[in-house]
């Protein structure tokens, strides 16, 4: 079609901009976590950073999360170095932003104050202005001394409430429950849950709250309400942070702006959808027609996504999709009048919360820009796609794979025995590892909970912090041993060696705060790494040492060439002959000869 009737410019707006909507740009974190399993490379990252610098997000998530662990294990390279660089290139353009666990940080144990207080400093110092801290137990109190320091520090404490869903049992397993006296619950997760730990949050000095929904289980209707009554009971700013994978992220984005969200999370249009955030230039185009401003500076979207391109062609051997987006000037190209009429249908039916057309609308506007297709699975089971992906992953490797739908059918009973984490990383991995132990069990004729993890033994002793349901005294006995309760006591935590390497020099494994608190925080990976770093360093040194020898050697040689029989006579008798050559004689090799 030629005729520009049958086409809306994309950055066409339909209303005055009344209203201003910040963007957190999700791409060299969550993004490249979500669909490249972290591996983007140093290099890489410096390609697109002029470009983001110009681009002017609110903010932008690009370290915390899987980043440390992974640049270390896998490209070897320094996370706090990466952090720095980052900070160097976009400077005060976009404030940067990290994710981490609250008293976790980033793995599953909990640490003490010193190594939450020495991290959070270490971090500011680094570049990182909004610390997005989460727990996965939704438990206050393990937020509690990140915020802190967060905040003494002089970061922006952005504190996280994780969305998740209730169990579901089937009529048979309620009547089995009421008939024994423990009847199931009927709901924990209602909206006043979500909006009370907002509270919670907020009273603890929280600068800002997200809701976390990293599953992408979010409905939309849900999602508006949830967000509409924030901004009524809730004096800070709320960010809505969700994923594409069951095909809810887009509409429930769109729900959330139209209920008064402050800031939303996206990725570019080539790191975007599936398991990863909805794009940036799909939420635009529905900015403009609500007559939103989201600040951003159009001109080099297109840009960073042409540079995003080629990146994501060098990450094909981590790109599970291979399908990449439309290519789309949100700036400057036009959309067919078919599908620029899905925009509008979408926002009308969000504001009737007409949640199934939402849906099939949204969807049909990812079709046309050639985004995945919405995991039917995950929305299905109701667990995270990483959940899902990992029980299967781990049902194969006992070739047990036909199992799976035996293992999401006793989910539901393993999360409420263990007091009903939300199925977020990691207590989501915790359960799904699990039950496929409890079906391994029944299989070999064993009782459920004969094989158990010592993570979920952890989480059901109290390790990890409150669970949201209470559990029971005697599952907890027949899981660690005891009936109480016992929390985390970081009198008990043993602070990681940090030897001494006398084959490379007697330096320190850690050589400073930073390479300490990395191996605090991942042990293996990065013993592994610094003393790789040291050996390269010094063998590096080693060999310069004995290349300087040579080139001494060599221009001492040319040298003596060069003199006369008399001056080489003279030489000798001075004895500097038999003084430099002896040395150099025996160092020659047969090519000297």
């Amino acid at each position: 079609m030629e005729d520009n009737d049958y086409f809306y410019h994309a950055n066409q707006s339909t209303h005055i901009m009344t209203r201003q909507l910040k963007i957190r740009d999700l791409t060299l974190r969550d993004g490249q976590q979500s669909l490249f399993a972290t591996r983007m490379t140093q290099a890489q990252v410096d390609r697109v950073l002029p470009l983001f610098k110009e681009a002017r997000f609110y903010a932008m998530e690009v370290w915390g999360g899987a980043v440390p662990d992974s640049v270390m294990r896998y490209l070897n390279e320094d996370p706090w170095e990466r952090l720095e660089k980052i900070k160097a290139g976009i400077g005060d353009s976009s404030k940067l932003t990290a994710l981490s666990r609250g008293r976790n940080l980033f793995g599953y144990n909990p640490y003490p104050d010193s190594v939450i207080e020495g991290f959070n400093r270490n971090a500011i110092q680094s570049g990182i202005d909004i610390m997005r801290i989460f727990d996965a137990l939704n438990d206050v109190d393990n937020m509690r001394s990140t915020i802190k320091f967060v905040k003494e520090n002089g970061g922006i404490a952005d504190c996280t409430v994780c969305y998740t869903v209730d169990p579901r049992f089937s009529k048979k397993e309620r009547l089995l429950g009421f008939l024994k006296g423990k009847p199931l619950p009927e709901k924990i997760f209602t909206i006043e849950y979500f909006v009370n730990k907002a509270k919670e949050l907020e009273a603890l000095g929280a600068d800002m709250i997200t809701i976390k929904d990293m599953a992408g289980l979010i409905p939309p209707v849900k999602s508006g309400i949830i967000i509409k009554l924030m901004k009524e009971e809730i004096g800070i700013p709320i960010d809505f942070h969700t994923h594409s994978t069951p095909g809810y992220g887009l509409a429930s984005v769109l729900t959330a702006i139209m209920n008064g969200v402050d800031i939303v999370d996206t990725c570019m249009l080539n790191f975007a959808g599936g398991p990863a955030a909805p794009a940036f230039e799909v939420i635009q185009i529905f900015c403009n027609k609500l007559g939103i401003d989201t600040g951003v500076n159009l001109s080099v979207i297109a840009p960073i996504n042409r540079e995003l391109t080629g990146i994501r062609k060098e990450l094909a051997d981590f790109d599970s999709y291979q399908i990449f987006p439309k290519e789309f000037d949100v700036e400057n190209d036009m959309l067919p009048g078919d599908i620029e009429s899905l925009f509008d249908r979408a926002i009308e039916l969000a504001d009737a919360k007409k949640e199934r057309e939402l849906l099939d609308t949204t969807q049909a506007i990812e079709r046309f820009f050639n985004f995945p297709a919405p995991n039917e699975n995950v929305r299905m089971a109701e667990v995270p796609g990483g959940m899902y992906t990992n029980m299967l992953a781990q049902l194969k490797q006992l070739k047990l794979e036909k199992l799976l739908p035996r293992v999401l059918e006793i989910i539901p009973s393993v999360r409420l025995a263990a007091g009903c984490p939300p199925l977020v990383t990691p207590t989501s991995q915790i359960v799904g590892v699990q039950a496929v132990n409890c079906i391994q069990d029944e299989i070999k004729g064993n009782p459920m909970y004969t094989s158990k993890s010592i993570q979920f033994v952890n989480l059901v002793k109290g390790s990890y912090g409150k669970t949201p349901t209470p559990i029971d005294p005697d599952f907890r006995k027949k899981i660690t041993g005891s009936p109480k309760e016992v929390s985390y006591d970081p009198a008990n935590y043993q602070k990681q060696e940090n030897p001494t390497l006398d084959d490379f020099g007697g330096v320190r494994l850690a050589a400073n705060e930073k390479e300490e608190l990395l191996l605090e925080l991942f042990p293996a990976v990065a013993n592994s790494f610094l003393q790789n770093r040291i050996e390269k360093k010094y063998m590096a040194e080693v060999n310069a040492i004995e290349e300087e020898k040579r080139e001494k050697h060599r221009k001492a040689k040319e040298a003596y060439e060069k003199l006369t029989d008399e001056e080489k006579r003279k030489k000798l008798e001075e004895g500097l002959y038999n003084y430099e050559w002896t040395t150099y004689q025996r160092g020659k090799t047969e090519d000297d000869k």
